[in-house]
């Protein structure tokens, strides 16, 4: 394993650790939907209920992950639904710049749209062939994996389409807006001031 594939402080493991914070929510298949609001192109609401999202079309890729906690786990094979699948179904208005991902419990994480639309970032429902477990986010996780891990949001509900930079669960308690692994950008006292939405 070549140590030039790990970003600096990174280390792998042996077992891939369940970093999450509250309870593991229960899945109930006829109460799931996924939403997508905010400056929408048509400036509507788009939902899939669960069995209307398992037929939307899916994707493999194989990407490492990057925990801030300081693991990586190499050459993961995830499949789910593209990111910029979404984007083509319910597009975003001219002037949306970021999302917001929504998940359980109100967690959520920002993303530039363009991060957001890369080839790479999916909404997960397997890893490795097999389906997500429930603390790794089943049934759907966002992965991004050009970002630390907190941006790959478990439980994934909504995405919130913006017009500004605004802040999610972790970057308002500290950890970096941007998150790159390869930049160590893990908290906010690192931030440069291009690099965070402008204090109100």
């Amino acid at each position: 394993m070549s140590e030039r594939r790990l970003p600096p402080g990174q280390y792998v493991p042996n077992e891939w650790p369940a970093v999450h914070y509250g309870p593991v929510p229960k899945f109930r298949p006829h109460r799931w939907d996924l939403q997508v609001y905010g400056a929408t192109a048509d400036g509507t609401q788009y939902r899939w209920d669960w069995t209307e999202f398992q037929t939307l079309p899916r994707v493999d890729v194989v990407t490492d992950f990057h925990c801030v906690t300081r693991f990586t786990k190499l050459d993961v094979r995830w499949r789910g639904v593209a990111a910029s699948t979404v984007l083509k179904l319910a597009p975003p208005a001219e002037d949306a710049t970021h999302v917001m991902v929504w998940a359980e419990y109100g967690y959520s994480a920002n993303l530039p749209l363009d991060d957001f639309r890369r080839p790479d970032v999916i909404l997960a429902t397997h890893r490795d062939g097999k389906p997500l477990e429930p603390q790794h986010g089943y049934p759907v996780r966002l992965v991004v994996p050009h970002r630390y891990g907190w941006k790959s949001v478990k439980w994934v509900r909504a995405i919130e389409y913006l017009t500004a930079d605004r802040r999610g669960f972790w970057e308002e308690r500290g950890y970096h807006n941007l998150a790159n692994p390869w930049l160590e950008q893990r908290y906010s006292y690192q931030e440069d001031p291009g690099d965070r939405p402008p204090l109100d």
